[in-house]
C-alpha cells in the first residue's frame, strides 16, 4: 500500500488537489493566481508529483504560445469524501471563519 502522506502530503498538494477537484480545470497561471504564495517552480514539481502519481492529468495543446490544462483524475475525485469531512471538521472548531 502506498504511503498517503507522499501522495497527497503537504500544502501545496492537497491546495492543488481541493482546487481541480471542487472547481475542475484549471489552466497553470490560474492555479498560480488561485494558490497564495506557491513559487512557479513548486507549483510545477508538485503538480509533477500529482501526475506522477496519477491524481493529476495534463493536457498539452499544440498551439503557440503552448496551452497546459490540469484537472483531477478518477481517483483524486475519490479524495472529496477525505476533503468535505475534514471542512467540517474545521468549520465545526472555526464557526466565525466560515461565516466570512
Amino acid at each position: 500500500m502506498p504511503d498517503i502522506a507522499k501522495l497527497i502530503g503537504g500544502k501545496w498538494k492537497l491546495i492543488i488537489l481541493q482546487i481541480l477537484i471542487f472547481k475542475g480545470m484549471k489552466r497553470f497561471n490560474e492555479l498560480r493566481r488561485m494558490i497564495d504564495g506557491v513559487t512557479q517552480t513548486m507549483l510545477t514539481k508538485q503538480l509533477r508529483a500529482l501526475e506522477n502519481d496519477g491524481l493529476v492529468n495534463r493536457k498539452v495543446y499544440a498551439e503557440v504560445p503552448p496551452r497546459v490544462e490540469y484537472t483531477a483524475t478518477k481517483r483524486a475525485h475519490e479524495l472529496q469524501d477525505m476533503f468535505l469531512a475534514m471542512h467540517h471538521w474545521w468549520a465545526k472548531e472555526n464557526p466565525e471563519d466560515v461565516k466570512k
